[in-house]
């Protein structure tokens, strides 16, 4: 079931296109990650979802209505975190905590969002006192507070610690068991890379890629880098001379090789016939950072109209 749906989406602020021509939609219990670029289009795009702001073309449903128009079907269904937001100064955070629950009829247990987000320390502390990291986590639990069909999130863990933003990763894939539909924004690739089951990577105004993470991976030409000590001193050029290198670098005893998809066994192979043995071996295998900075200085062209291909990138211009 689709539950957002884009269609050739279109937002300009005076001579300055935001966003131009987006397309895409997001399906029932799936958490969608929009990627790009500061300056993209990102929160544009999703302010126009959430109904804060209005297309100059195009068109944006949530469960089929018009989150602007029809914003009394949606309102109740839809928790929203925006990039930055704002409470009065004096709110303490136990009172906004209150104060949103009483806004919603089946609201959700705040005590649990402020076990998991950590916010028990902090819940008579006024809002102006908060570290931004600590107003982000507010920002989430007010999001969730009103147990939300669909919740879309800007920016999730900006600010937060290694620690809180592994706990609000737990907490995200805790509300998507549960049937919520998520429409994620974020910069942080590895947070995309574990959370979304598919993303749209969004840069210059419009989608250039969309497709499930590994997809967007697995159809890049990234080299095979390749690290190891050997157990004795090697010469570069044994490496430099095998076909499946491109080329070898020092750190130290360590050495770095970098090739083709064969380079693995091509230098593995080596190593044996020298009666050798590749000590702290790591193979660097490609990333979701990789396809996005493969994809980001591509771009979309005339001559490939998506990209990557086959994965179903509808209203990619």
């Amino acid at each position: 079931m689709t539950v957002i749906e884009v269609k050739r989406l279109h937002k300009a602020y005076g001579e300055k296109i935001a966003v131009d021509d987006v397309s895409f939609e997001v399906n029932e219990g799936e958490i969608f990650g929009v990627l790009g670029p500061n300056g993209a289009g990102k929160t544009t795009t999703v302010e126009c979802v959430s109904g804060l702001r209005r297309p100059d073309r195009g068109s944006v449903r949530v469960f089929g209505y018009d989150p602007i128009d029809q914003r009394d079907k949606v309102r109740t269904d839809l928790g929203v975190q925006l990039q930055r937001s704002e409470l009065q100064p004096n709110l303490r955070v136990g009172e906004a905590l209150e104060l949103f629950s009483s806004f919603y009829e089946r609201p959700a247990d705040w005590r649990y969002l402020v076990d998991v987000l950590r916010l028990g320390p902090q819940l008579r502390t006024r809002f102006a006192k908060l570290s931004g990291g600590q107003q982000q986590r507010l920002s989430i639990a007010l999001a969730l507070i009103g147990d939300p069909k669909v919740a879309i999130l800007d920016e999730l863990t900006t600010g937060l610690d290694p620690a809180a933003r592994h706990d609000t990763w737990g907490l995200i894939e805790t509300i998507r068991d549960r049937g919520v539909t998520i429409l994620l924004v974020t910069h942080f690739m590895a947070e995309a890379e574990h959370l979304c089951d598919r993303v749209a990577v969004i840069d210059a105004g419009r989608v250039t890629a969309l497709g499930s993470p590994a997809a967007l991976t697995s159809r890049i030409a990234v080299e095979q880098r390749i690290r190891f000590v050997p157990s004795e001193p090697i010469d570069d050029g044994i490496l430099i001379g095998l076909p499946e290198v491109e080329s070898v670098h020092r750190h130290g005893k360590e050495v770095l090789v970098v090739g083709n998809t064969e380079a693995l066994a091509a230098v593995t192979a080596m190593l044996v016939r020298l009666g050798m043995v590749a000590l702290h071996l790591r193979v660097e295998q490609p990333s979701l950072d990789d396809a996005f900075l493969a994809i980001t200085e591509r771009g979309p062209s005339s001559e490939d109209q998506s990209w990557p291909p086959e994965t179903g990138t509808e209203g990619v211009r």
